[in-house]
């Protein structure tokens, strides 16, 4: 994990996931601190992560005073619960429907609760945040926000890509890869992640790119991709192209035996049945 400053009042905690065939994807959270301090998402929720204490090297957790869940992911919740008990003035900016997600596994307290719908905004004492629906995402509980002081935009999943090593998916800036190697990353993760692309009106799809386009913001912060700053017109291009990408087909119980084979030197893969 790896802990960096984008801009004058925004860290990055980067965290991310080797999947195979795939590439490292980078799993980022936020800290903005604003007058009231937001956390952005909670990180990964795997058993060897301490959100919390990542989170002490930026700000005393108690300080905290927005939780805001992009969308109720395991990657997005990872140690939300931990952190509502370590900023017991925080509450959870999310939606209706992200919040009864939440309660198909553990409910958040709904006094902690703040639904907030895309289209309306949030008063952190110094600064607007805008809330809004990215163009590509995975949950229909998504709201990602546009921060109207720094002109950065938090997307959620949308606009990510797996890097081609752990350190640049923790360490590094999007433009460290080629232009054609991130569109290439963007848009497999976009058949990843939104396999939707591909079955709805590409043109009602792309009218829904034009918000981001009018709010141009200088720097995009997205759970699944390094910070991109003044790459907003290119991502939105990449973005655009995504319905006519090639879908994506995950591998197979054949490639799957291969994969264990390789891992495990001198087995023999199971006999598919």
């Amino acid at each position: 994990m790896d802990t960096h400053k984008v801009g004058s009042d925004t860290t990055v905690l980067a965290d991310s996931l080797e999947v195979p065939g795939l590439g490292h994807i980078p799993v980022n959270a936020y800290v903005l601190t604003a007058r009231e301090p937001v956390v952005v998402d909670t990180g990964l929720s795997v058993s060897d992560r301490d959100f919390v204490s990542a989170l002490g090297e930026v700000i005393d957790p108690a300080d905290v005073l927005w939780i805001w869940l992009t969308h109720p992911d395991r990657d997005h919740t990872g140690g939300i619960f931990d952190l509502l008990v370590a900023a017991p003035r925080a509450r959870v900016v999310t939606t209706f429907l992200g919040a009864g997600i939440m309660t198909t596994e553990r409910p958040l307290p709904m006094d902690r609760v703040y639904f907030l719908n895309p289209g309306q905004s949030l008063d952190v004492g110094d600064r607007m945040l805008h809330a809004f629906r990215p163009p590509l995402f995975d949950s229909p509980a998504t709201v990602g926000f546009y921060d109207d002081k720094t002109r950065i935009c938090f997307s959620s999943d949308c606009f990510g890509g797996p890097m081609p090593t752990a350190e640049l998916a923790e360490s590094g800036h999007a433009n460290d890869l080629r232009p054609d190697e991130l569109r290439a990353a963007q848009l497999v993760w976009a058949t990843v992640d939104s396999p939707w692309v591909h079955v709805v009106d590409p043109v009602k799809y792309r009218s829904t790119i034009d918000p981001l386009r009018e709010m141009n913001p200088e720097i995009v912060l997205c759970t699944h991709l390094p910070p991109a700053v003044r790459m907003t017109d290119a991502m939105l291009e990449t973005i655009g192209m995504a319905p006519d990408a090639d879908p994506f087909v995950g591998p197979d119980q054949i490639a799957l035996e291969e994969m264990l084979k390789a891992f495990e030197p001198g087995s023999t893969p199971a006999a598919a049945t």
